[in-house]
Formats: C-alpha cells, structure tokens, sequence
C-alpha cells in the first residue's frame, strides 16, 4: 500500500496547461474624444448593472425580472448542477471504493445423492479496491473536469450578459416602434386634413378631381403603414414577454403606460482591451474549455500505460449467526494486479493524437473569441460616435422639411403652386421623421451593444459566488 501510494504521487502525463496570451492592443483604436457621448478609456467601474446608467426604471425592472425567471438562465443553472455533480463523480475516482455485503443461505441435499441434511450458511464482510493512479490519467481527469466546471459558470454569467442585453435591446426596439408609431399617426392626421383640404377646393372647382385622388393615395399610403408597424409592436413586447418567462401579452399594459427612449448618458468609461478581455465570460468560457482539453491530452496519454489494482475483502463466515463472532468465522483475502496494453493497432496513439487536435481545435475558438470581443468593441464605439451625428443631421433636415409642408401648404391654399409640391412635402416629413426616430434608437442599441461587447452584466471577482447560489 505505501509502495502504491508512492506511485500514485508521481507526476502526471500529457502536457500542463499554461493559459495562453491574450495579445491584447493597448487601448481602443476607435475612441473619438470629440464624440458625444464622450467615451474615454479611463476604468470602466463595475459593470454588472450598466443599465441603471439609462435612468429608466421599467428596463431596470424588465431586466432584474428576466434574471430571475428566464428559462435561458434557468437552464443554464441546470448545466452548473450537471457539471458540479459530473467534477463530483469524476474526483471519486482518486480514491478507493469500499463495499459492505451480507448473506443467509439454506440448503438441503437429497436422500439419493447426498446425505439428506440441511445446512445453513452466512457471511458478512466489506471489500474493497483502489486502482492506482500511477501515471495520472485520474488527476488529468479530475483536472478537465474542473476546467469544465468553471467553464459552465462562465457559460451562466454570459447567459446573464447576454439576457440583460437582449432585453434592454427588445425593450428599445418597442419605445422606438411606439415613436414610430406615434409618427406615422401623426402624418396621418395631417394628410387626413391635406386630403379635406383638397377636396374642398375640388368643390368650389379650384382645383381638379386628380388632386383630390393624389391626396388619398398619399393618406392610404401612410394609413397602410399603421398596421405594419402594430404588428412589429406586438411581435417586439411577446418577445419581451418570452425573455422574461411569460406568457405573450403579458407585458403590454406596464409597456404602454410609459413611453420614451432611455437616456444615453453624457460620459462613458470603457476602460482598456485587456480589461475588456478579463471582464467578458465568453472569453472565460473559451479559455477555460481549453484548459479541459488540455487535461484530457494527458487522459488519452495514461491509458497507453500499465495500470494497478488494489483489492481485498474482509468477511466472516459461518454456520449460524451466532457463530458468526467467533474468532474462527474470520476470512479475509488481498489481490494485486497490474495490466498493460501491449498491442492495439496503432489505437492508443491515435486517440492522444485525436485529443491533441481537439486541443489545438480549443486554442484556435479561443483565439477567435479574443479577436471577436475586440471587434465587437471596436464597433460599437464607432455606431456610438456615429451615430450622434446622424441625429444632428436629420434632427435639422426633419425641422427643414415640416417648415417646407407648411410653406408648401400656404403655397397650394393661395394657388402659387400646384398639388404635387404638398405630396413631396409630406412624403419628405414622413419619411425624415421616421429615420429620425429610428436613429436616435440606433444610439442607445449601440450603447447597449457597447456595454455587452464590454462583458457588462458580470463582475469577475464575484462569479463564482453568485453562480453557486443560483445553483443551489
């Protein structure tokens, strides 16, 4: 036994795991300190609730909602059970198995081919065996399975991420339906109005029946869109209600006593990449993957070695039950035994090579998800500075073109200029307005996707905790 344990205390096989550079750049490449909002590299803070920085009280509540009843999350915390129970029942294996037995038997032999008498017989024991970990195919295990655990934990604080994102996204989407919405019915009523307008004078024989006709059109056209964007509206709020764990329509009244976009605020901190790389789970999730695939080359490696095994019973056995306390009725045996492989075709070297690859299949996702996080980042940042400009540009052109309607409607009411400049006008409105509306959405979804590219929603130092109380 001490011989065994000696052995078992040798140094494992297959190669140990060095986590791998991250070859993260300096700082942001897209940062534009003339930008608005101001986005500046200085630390980023605690991310984990970047959505109170919006200052809207139904998202906050939306999101902390979804983080309790998602069945996303809810099924990701049943993967961390899994996976917990999985590092449980593989560091077992470290250690001997003990087993205790017992048994009555009665037995009678016949009058032709035996004696005729009955015999009672019983025992009771305990065995037990211990395979040596030698080359340390089990501690590789035990170690792959810890890298998946903290892997799962990972997996749940981005499916945490990633809902606080979702929603917020969703929940945008609907107050940027509802503006446009807002728009289009508006536009309607003014061409409802253009629309009388014309018709009146068609009466008084000012103008003729075809801009009568052409004021309907450009009305049904704009009415025709009512309907497209309602239903955009309902789809958006049952998506909500979905990420949220509820029933479709759920949501519509708390979403339709409120409206507004979400304030994006004046100053943002992203802190640097390498930051950005240490704060976001997927990076986490991939490199810890990688660390179990690492462990499994040197599972793959101890199988092509000898492996040994330990067993021995300690029992007693005996006529009666009571004689079973004699010092007689002991009995007791010890096994030894080492197997090998010694021909297999190649096999055994051909699974450590296939996990070799598995690994290196490992290395790659995670350098790929490096290089996705930065990217992410990098676009966010410029949709964000971008876009700031856009909404100056059509906030004015939006503001030139209601001036020009109601110019063009003087215009048409003093006969200066035909029906066909009123038309332009209105479509221009329209159609400004609602890019405008659009727009400013676009800044706040970029604003979220900047603080999901940030690994926002989850705080590093308290993964493990937060992941072990869900779990529970």
């Amino acid at each position: 036994m001490l011989a065994g344990l000696g052995l078992s205390g040798c140094a494992a096989v297959g190669p140990d795991y060095v986590p791998p550079a991250t070859g993260a750049p300096a700082g942001w490449t897209r940062l534009d300190p003339a930008a608005r909002p101001v986005v500046h590299a200085a630390a980023s803070g605690d991310l984990g609730q970047w959505w109170q920085s919006l200052n809207d009280p139904l998202l906050s509540e939306l999101i902390a909602e979804a983080l309790q009843a998602s069945p996303d999350l809810r099924s990701a915390q049943a993967k961390l059970r899994e996976s917990r129970a999985r590092r449980t029942a593989t560091a077992a294996g470290q250690y001997p198995g003990v087993t205790a037995s017992g048994s009555a038997s009665r037995n009678r032999s016949s009058g032709e081919a035996g004696s005729g008498a009955t015999r009672n017989f019983f025992s009771a024991g305990f065995d037990a065996s211990w395979e040596l970990d030698v080359f340390g195919g089990v501690r590789r295990s035990v170690e792959a399975a810890e890298a998946d655990l903290a892997s799962t934990e990972a997996s749940l604080e981005n499916t945490r991420v990633s809902l606080a994102a979702e929603v917020a996204l969703n929940y945008v989407g609907v107050r940027a339906l509802q503006n446009r919405l807002g728009i289009a019915r508006a536009n309607l009523a003014s061409q409802s109005e253009t629309l009388q307008l014309t018709d009146w004078r068609a009466q008084a024989g000012l103008v003729s029946s075809q801009d009568v006709e052409q004021a309907r059109s450009n009305r049904e056209q704009t009415g025709a869109q009512v309907p497209t964007l309602e239903t955009s509206l309902a789809e958006a709020e049952h998506t909500l209600d979905i990420l949220l764990g509820r029933p479709p329509g759920t949501l519509h009244a708390r979403l339709t006593a409120a409206n507004g976009l979400p304030a994006v605020p004046d100053r943002i901190a992203v802190g640097i990449p390498a930051d950005t790389l240490r704060q976001r789970p997927d990076v986490r999730v991939a490199e810890r993957r990688l660390a179990a695939e690492t462990a499994r080359v040197g599972v793959a490696a101890a199988a092509r070695y000898p492996s040994f095994n330990l067993s021995g019973s300690i029992g007693l056995d005996a006529l009666t039950i009571g004689a079973l306390g004699n010092s007689g009725a002991a009995a007791s045996s010890l096994f030894a035994g080492i197997t090998g492989p010694i021909f297999n075709a190649g096999r055994l070297r051909a699974q450590v090579e296939i996990q070799d690859a598995v690994r290196e299949q490992a290395q790659v996702t995670y350098e790929q998800t490096v290089l996705s996080a930065l990217q992410e980042v990098e676009n966010a940042l410029v949709a964000l500075a971008r876009n700031r400009e856009r909404v100056e540009a059509l906030a004015i052109a939006a503001e030139s073109a209601r001036n020009a309607a109601q110019m063009a409607q003087q215009r048409y009411r003093s006969g200066l200029v035909d029906f066909q400049s009123v038309l332009d006008t209105e479509r221009s409105v329209l159609s400004v307005e609602d890019s405008l509306a659009s727009s400013r959405a676009d800044g706040v979804l970029a604003l979220i996707r900047l603080y999901k590219a940030l690994g926002g929603g989850w705080s590093p130092q308290a993964a493990t905790r937060p992941a072990a109380k869900d779990a529970s």
